[in-house]
């Protein structure tokens, strides 16, 4: 019987896939299954690995780029910011945070206890993509 297939993969643009690449897998520990170079040395796709997740990443092309004004993406250092933070449940939030600040990614909201009962942090990555991190805190009383 085949894997089952991920109902919705994350699909990254950014302007340097190549070193967004190598910090994913130091900040996050993804680990890489596929790149798929241009012949300019840009990545026209490439698929990364995580926890069991996967998600793809590609350079910008800003050259074939749909002309319908919806559909255009941008990597969000050209938009200077993002409209999606990608969530991940770790066993540590501290833990994850501070490894992804050691690779370089900025925070944004240092880990704390959430009202809803997690562990809770957020990043922006040097490619300008918003990471949160969570973990479940032991019960009350």
């Amino acid at each position: 019987m085949a894997d089952p297939v991920q109902i919705v993969t994350p699909h990254l643009v950014v302007s340097d896939a190549n070193a967004a690449i190598e910090f994913y897998k130091k900040a996050l520990g993804a680990t890489e299954a596929l790149r798929m170079p241009a012949k300019d040395g840009r990545l026209m796709h490439a698929e990364l690995n995580l926890n069991g997740m996967r998600f793809f990443l590609n350079d910008d092309f800003p050259e074939h780029r749909s002309t319908y004004i919806a559909d255009a993406v941008f990597p969000p250092d050209q938009i200077k910011g993002t409209s999606v933070t990608l969530h991940l449940e770790v066993e540590n939030c501290d833990a994850a945070v501070k490894r992804a600040s050691d690779a370089g990614a900025t925070v944004t909201m240092p880990p704390w206890d959430a009202f809803w009962g997690a562990r809770y942090g957020r990043i922006i990555d040097p490619f300008g993509h918003s990471w949160s991190f969570a973990h479940a805190l032991p019960a009350k009383g």
